[in-house]
């Protein structure tokens, strides 16, 4: 049985997907811990304000859109942003993103 879950092909990305992921305030928080760490985070990694089985949806909505990549170090489900795959989809989308919550700040 494989552990790493399904994960679309850039060719599969969808604007729309992504940007209604990207909507939610928990999953836009993942994101952007994602590219202020500049690494890989485990599931546990993230102070989400839910519970454990609505965090498991975030995560599944974002890699479902092609935002993140999962997989497994151990008995850890790790989470990888996509950079690459999203700027050669979507160019400065994560960037405006990041941005613009840094503005915000």
């Amino acid at each position: 049985m494989e552990r790493t879950p399904p994960h679309p092909e850039v060719s599969q990305f969808d604007l729309q997907q992504v940007l209604e992921a990207l909507v939610d305030p928990v999953r836009r928080s993942v994101v952007t811990r994602l590219v202020a760490a500049g690494e890989d985070i485990a599931c546990g990694g993230f102070d989400m304000p839910v519970s454990k089985s609505t965090a498991t949806h975030h995560f599944k909505v974002l890699r479902e859109a092609g935002l993140i990549r999962q997989y497994y170090v151990g008995t850890s489900r790790m989470n990888a942003l996509r950079r690459a795959e999203m700027d050669q989809a979507f160019p400065g989308l994560l960037d405006a993103l990041t941005t613009s919550r840094a503005a915000a700040r």
